[in-house]
């Protein structure tokens, strides 16, 4: 089944400025419903299977997949559904919270590089280093606490760590990491919808926390928070994709169609054994062959 989706729609493009009022939260593209995405998405999980045992065979290249988002955005639904067919001896996924006693005595990547996947592997950061950027941000009594010298914790520093974190996502793509960021766009007026939800279904009031609702109250300045971040640290070499969050089929399937290009992109290929492994195989095939029964 074709339905092909413009990825310059929620591409964020190197060196622009970013409003978030330009991206809708609720938009569905070309499907009218979650039944009509559901064979494309189906089709994009069974193809990134096929595409992750090529990608884990080469050997070659590492994925990294940054997931950012408001509280209930749907990152962790995201993950569990598009992730659904792969080999999870070939992925693997960090989630990042309030950093240890430990963390903070490292700068603040350290965390994040030792949890960076392995050539062949696929590796999803749940939240990353880009909460350094984000509540960080918003709550600079956090900054306060961490042990950074005095002198580093200036207005400057925001503009230093974007210059940071693309230098080192650079770095990574130069030696061997795709990298692809999604930043689930979630409404507030869904985020509630969604709050309520949790609250008012037992089986989900362990996902929500009363913090979570006092941080609505900070909503403009995360907005802005992430705008700058969108504008500043989407690069040729580590994209963001601002994916509309409202209507959690349509996210998944534009993350599962995202990823299948990027796969595709790599041009992986299974490794070619060289002529005496081939002369090695065909010995182990005779003695397979000679054995009774």
């Amino acid at each position: 089944m074709d339905h092909p989706m413009k990825h310059s729609d929620f591409l964020v493009k190197p060196g622009r400025k970013v409003s978030l009022k330009n991206f809708d939260a609720g938009a569905h593209g070309e499907f009218a419903s979650k039944e009509a995405a559901s064979e494309k998405l189906a089709e994009d999980i069974g193809t990134l299977a096929g595409l992750q045992d090529i990608f884990y065979a080469s050997d070659t290249y590492s994925l990294l997949i940054i997931f950012q988002a408001m509280d209930a955005a749907g990152k962790d639904g995201a993950i569990k559904h598009v992730m659904s067919g792969l080999n999870p001896q070939g992925c693997q996924v960090a989630s990042f919270k309030s950093p240890s006693s430990h963390e903070l005595d490292h700068d603040y990547l350290w965390r994040s590089t030792i949890m960076l996947p392995e050539r062949g592997r696929i590796g999803i950061f749940n939240r990353s280093y880009y909460e350094e950027l984000l509540v960080v941000r918003v709550h600079p009594q956090i900054l306060d606490a961490q042990k950074l010298p005095e002198k580093l914790k200036t207005d400057g520093i925001w503009k230093r760590r974007y210059r940071e974190i693309n230098n080192y996502e650079q770095y990574l793509a130069d030696n061997g990491t795709k990298i692809v960021k999604f930043f689930l766009h979630v409404s507030k007026d869904e985020q509630k919808k969604r709050f309520l939800e949790r609250i008012n279904n037992p089986a989900k009031n362990w996902k929500l926390s009363p913090a979570d609702v006092k941080e609505r109250a900070f909503w403009g300045d995360y907005e802005r928070a992430y705008e700058e971040m969108l504008a500043h640290t989407s690069t040729e070499a580590a994209p963001w994709y601002v994916v509309p969050a409202d209507r959690k089929w349509f996210t998944r399937t534009v993350i599962a169609d995202v990823l299948v290009k990027t796969l595709k992109a790599l041009h992986c290929h299974y490794p070619e054994p060289d002529k005496s492994h081939l002369a090695a195989l065909q010995d182990a095939k005779k003695i397979l062959d000679a054995e009774p029964g």
